[in-house]
């Protein structure tokens, strides 16, 4: 864990960072020098050195009493939960993966089963310290002379600058979590009981915390509702032999602790740990547990991805190339029954994570925001799916990566950008708004040294 870094040492970093943005030369993109990553699109290679960010890692400051902390913009989620839950406090939204930041989240949008009450992580963001293009550091709020930047940095992903402090609102939790998993027999009324629970907050008379599901296959899907509680009681452990997702199918009450609970699907990557045998229990056992994480696979997808090393194997087994589709995806909670049916029959590949989601709403009203525009008042799903499909010769034009594109479109939803997109221009520009990005853009980074989200997400520069 990164240590409580305090002003002085904050102040000191920006400083580097600064100079740091300085010494780019003009015309060279301007990058942070970051030594993890939880994209899953290519970008083109740089030869100069990226935004020092050293010392930019920790938890500046929490106040307990005003549930709020002072947080870096590179510091983990980790160890951003490390500092705060001590006080009996955690982040209003604490995405599924360790080593994801918080600026990332932010600038990159992040989701967990909290969102369905608390919105998406920037939604709990009180104000902002941003280096911009220009190299200049700006404190950017709701209601300042910056609060355009404020409202379009969320699903920038860096092409307006990067956050160097985030004060950000906590939520006070106990030290336990109560779990129960619903099981359901087709999308339609798991949909119809999501909807339900979300709009009441609670389900069978106990309120519901956070909420999130796993579809099996078309007859099998579940929600898991929980509950933050003091309970008693022996707690599971997920970070052995046992493996969260399989839970799901095998019990239907659960309790966890709350670090437990925020890290659940971390230690196998959700599902995707059975890639690399980690789910046998025979190499589970051999598998030191300190590996067991989502950073440890990540890296070891980049060095496949390097090297092609899965690619060769299946040309020289004579069999079809595949195609990566690691996505997430939001449509609303009515279209689910339908993309559901649409994805089983088009991809075929599961399991699928489900999250519901609303617009945060404060004293009765939600704010809107630019770059990733969803509506207040309306439930979406978060459908997330990673991993590979055998498609042939074709696999690198993307071809079931464009349908899924395609539907999402079609049915008025999004798509997440932290991997690879094939939008045309206009139409990612209907979808982002990339004409009110460009605006902003221009105002804090007249002479266009950070790369443009299109050209980020699309062109992979």
């Amino acid at each position: 864990m990164q240590p409580i870094a305090g002003w002085s040492a904050h102040r000191e970093a920006v400083e580097r960072l600064v100079r740091s943005h300085a010494a780019i030369p003009r015309g060279a993109p301007v990058r942070l020098a970051k030594k993890t990553s939880n994209l899953f699109r290519p970008r083109s290679d740089s030869s100069v050195p990226g935004l020092d960010v050293s010392g930019l890692g920790g938890v500046i400051a929490i106040d307990p009493q005003a549930r709020t902390a002072d947080v870096q913009g590179m510091c983990t989620y980790e160890d951003l939960v490390a500092a705060t839950l001590p006080h009996g406090l955690i982040p209003f939204v604490v995405p599924q993966l360790r080593t994801i930041t918080l600026g990332g989240a932010v600038t990159g949008l992040g989701i967990e089963s909290t969102s369905f009450r608390n919105g998406l992580p920037h939604e709990s963001v009180l104000e902002m310290d941003i280096l911009t293009g220009s190299g200049e550091v700006v404190t950017a709020t709701p209601d300042n002379e910056h609060a355009r930047l404020f409202e379009t940095f969320p699903n920038s992903y860096g092409s307006l600058g990067y956050a160097t402090r985030l004060k950000i609102e906590l939520e006070a939790v106990p030290q336990r979590v109560s779990l129960r998993h619903l099981r359901f027999e087709d999308g339609q009324s798991l949909t119809e009981a999501l909807t339900r629970i979300v709009a009441d907050g609670e389900h069978d008379g106990v309120r519901v915390d956070a909420i999130d599901g796993v579809a099996f296959a078309p007859d099998e899907l579940y929600l898991t509702l929980a509950e933050w509680t003091d309970r008693a009681g022996r707690v599971s452990d997920y970070t052995g032999q046992d493996i969260y997702y399989r839970s799901l199918q095998q019990r239907s009450t659960d309790l966890l602790t709350m670090h437990d609970y925020l890290w659940r699907w971390d230690t196998d990557w959700f599902w995707c740990s059975g890639a690399f045998g980690v789910q046998n229990p025979s190499v589970r056992r051999l598998w030191p547990r300190r590996y067991r994480r989502s950073d440890v696979y990540h890296r070891i997808v980049a060095l496949d991805r390097r090297f092609s090393v899965l690619d060769r194997l299946d040309a020289r087994a004579g069999r079809p190339l595949r195609e990566r589709v690691i996505q997430d995806v939001e449509i609303e909670a009515k279209d689910l029954p339908e993309f559901l049916a649409w994805f089983d029959e088009a991809v075929g590949m599961r399991p699928v994570w489900l999250c519901p989601l609303r617009l945060r709403e404060v004293d009765g009203a939600a704010r809107e925001w630019p770059s990733y525009p969803l509506r207040p008042g309306t439930t979406y799903v978060n459908a997330g799916f990673w991993g590979t499909v055998p498609v042939g010769d074709d696999a690198s034009e993307g071809p079931l990566n464009r349908a899924i594109e395609a539907k999402v479109h079609e049915l008025g939803g999004h798509k997440s950008l932290y991997s690879e997109a094939f939008y045309d221009r206009e139409q990612f520009d209907r979808l982002y708004d990339l004409g009110n990005l460009s605006e902003v853009k221009e105002r804090y980074d007249p002479e266009d040294r950070l790369t443009g989200l299109y050209e980020k997400a699309v062109k992979r520069q």
